[in-house]
């Protein structure tokens, strides 16, 4: 699991991450999801419940200059499947499971965030409490070109217990230009109690750019939720 602590710790802007797997004791299905900010605009955010779902708003909306692609549900869950993701590809993705479409198909219609020139990657994650399966994707283009857009999918056929699966928006940056996650999702630890998994990620993150950050504890004996959220922003 080391190779995880380089891609997340030691670089100062991994950006957007969404973690899937479950804990130490199985008895917990395990998302964690964080984002991250350099500019005034992505700084302005907090994390917040809707009910059962999650998401985005603006800290100070006095503050808030363009919300397009920051603001946005990132946790939704509809018949056993919970989704989380880092856009409103949230929204695409519950209204296809709802009509029975299956993973790949409800995000074939998206794309990569059209943020020229960084075209930050969609990263989607789903787990299957029926079946306890559970899946992650990746939408990107090729070393930031907008003319192919790469569609990966990683599925899962059960959990390892105290291990999650990752990916991330950012593998570094080049001449000023975010560069998109390459490679399999790294293998990360996730522990037995929502506080000490937040504490985990939260702690390691470049305190400068981390915004925001939510656990979310899915009971795998009757599908109870918990959650545990943490914003550098208070109200």
């Amino acid at each position: 699991m080391k190779r995880f602590e380089e891609q997340l710790f030691n670089q100062p802007y991994p950006g957007r991450t969404l973690i899937i797997g479950m804990n130490p004791s199985g008895n917990h299905y395990v998302q964690v999801y964080w984002i991250m900010g350099r500019s005034l605009n992505s700084r302005n955010r907090i994390f917040e419940r809707d009910q059962s779902f999650v998401r985005n708003t603006a800290f100070d909306p006095s503050k808030m200059e363009d919300p397009s692609l920051i603001i946005y549900y990132p946790i939704k869950d509809t018949n056993g499947f919970h989704i989380i993701s880092n856009g409103d590809q949230t929204e695409t993705l519950y209204a296809g499971l709802r009509q029975g479409d299956s993973f790949e198909e409800a995000l074939k219609s998206r794309a990569f965030e059209p943020d020229a020139p960084h075209f930050t990657p969609r990263i989607t994650g789903i787990t299957d409490t029926g079946s306890g399966m559970y899946g992650l994707s990746i939408l990107k283009t090729r070393n930031n070109d907008p003319s192919v857009c790469i569609r990966n999918f990683y599925h899962y056929d059960g959990c390892i217990k105290g291990v999650g699966h990752c990916i991330h928006t950012y593998q570094g940056e080049e001449d000023g230009i975010l560069r998109p996650f390459a490679g399999e999702p790294l293998e990360v630890p996730i522990f037995d109690s929502m506080e000490e998994t937040a504490n985990f990620y939260w702690n390691n993150l470049n305190k400068d750019n981390r915004i925001s950050l939510l656990v979310k504890f899915i009971r795998k004996e009757d599908n109870y939720v918990e959650y545990k959220i943490v914003n550098k922003n208070e109200r």
